[in-house]
């Protein structure tokens, strides 16, 4: 646990740009492109970069968007409701091998109509798009297919409770894909459009969160369980956190005039928490001030905690740099001293 992590951005979309992207505005890639321009991906058949969203987020796609990279390393949304990827599904009436002859005619064109356009990224992405999309076409039904999985692992992600069925489902489909190779993997809690309910806390702050927490502890409980019995904790890194904190004080109360029993935005002191990849658990870094408002004691950025990611994927985050207008970019940009790779793996 971080208790000392903060950056300056007071909206939700400068906050969530700051988790993602290490930057308060558009145009940067996100954490996941960049490990996945860092490190890769081991499977052929399925995106390196999975989203999945629980509603919808106030940055939006930029957020999990590969910005000046090449495309190919944004992320790739996966939808609860309807296809669980747009446009997927092979047509119907084309059979398999009447689509292979049909592929094998667009790469050629492709190819051909790419040659003298070899700095077009977004082109490249496109063509190997259509390629990973033909692929998917058999491996993409298993993601959403938990009834493969034993009723012992349904019961240990919370699918046999309506409360969890939800976020327990996308937690079982984040192991299932990292099993198979993809290497980054983002699950978004609390985004509903129109609820009254969330992570946000202006109204009624502690009855939101015990809601909330009742939807997503137990899968991630399970989440962690599963991953170590087969052995895969030590090899996968789990970050959870917000855009920011909230203020340890009241918002305002029912008839005061400001929001009721709530709390506000706060940037300035709040913490996440991460476990696998070699971590050794049972650690508490960092504090804030007295009253909870402040980073105060070993703080940590931002760019601190993306840098500690990057180290536990076994990534130097001052290596990992992307030339662009004239220099060198990275997660980190300029900063990022603070790593606690060292310090999280050791007894």
């Amino acid at each position: 646990m971080i208790r000392s992590v903060h950056h300056d951005g007071f909206t939700h979309v400068t906050g969530q740009n700051y988790m993602n992207l290490g930057w308060p505005r558009v145009g940067r890639p996100s954490v996941g492109s960049w490990v996945v321009y860092g490190l890769g991906s081991e499977s052929s058949n399925l995106p390196a970069y999975v989203v999945m969203l629980d509603g919808g987020i106030k940055a939006g796609a930029p957020a999990y968007g590969s910005g000046f990279l090449p495309a190919m390393y944004q992320g790739t949304l996966l939808r609860s409701e309807g296809p669980l990827i747009l446009n997927v599904n092979r047509p119907d009436g084309v059979s398999a091998a009447e689509q292979e002859k049909m592929f094998a005619a667009l790469r050629e064109m492709n190819e051909e109509h790419r040659a003298p356009r070899a700095e077009d990224s977004e082109l490249a992405a496109r063509m190997a798009s259509y390629q990973l999309a033909f692929k998917m076409q058999m491996s993409a039904p298993e993601v959403a297919d938990l009834s493969r999985e034993s009723e012992a692992t349904r019961k240990l992600y919370g699918l046999d409770q309506a409360d969890t069925a939800e976020f327990g489902s996308q937690c079982l489909m984040a192991r299932w894909l990292v099993e198979r190779g993809v290497r980054f993997v983002q699950l978004y809690s609390g985004g509903k459009k129109g609820a009254e309910v969330g992570w946000d806390g202006h109204n009624e702050c502690e009855q939101n969160h015990a809601f909330m927490v009742s939807r997503v502890d137990k899968p991630i409980a399970g989440l962690l369980t599963d991953l170590k019995s087969r052995g895969m904790l030590d090899s996968t890194v789990i970050l959870w956190g917000g855009d920011f904190g909230l203020t340890p004080f009241a918002d305002g109360a029912e008839g005061g005039g400001g929001n009721r029993n709530g709390r506000d935005h706060n940037p300035y002191g709040f913490s996440v928490w991460m476990a696998g990849g070699g971590i050794r658990g049972g650690k508490a870094i960092g504090a804030t001030d007295e009253i909870g408002l402040r980073a105060a004691e070993d703080k940590m950025t931002v760019h601190d905690v993306h840098a500690t990611l990057l180290g536990l994927l076994g990534v130097d985050h001052k290596r990992l740099t992307y030339p662009f207008q004239g220099r060198d970019f990275r997660l980190t940009d300029v900063h990022g001293e603070n790593d606690l790779t060292a310090r999280l793996t050791r007894g």
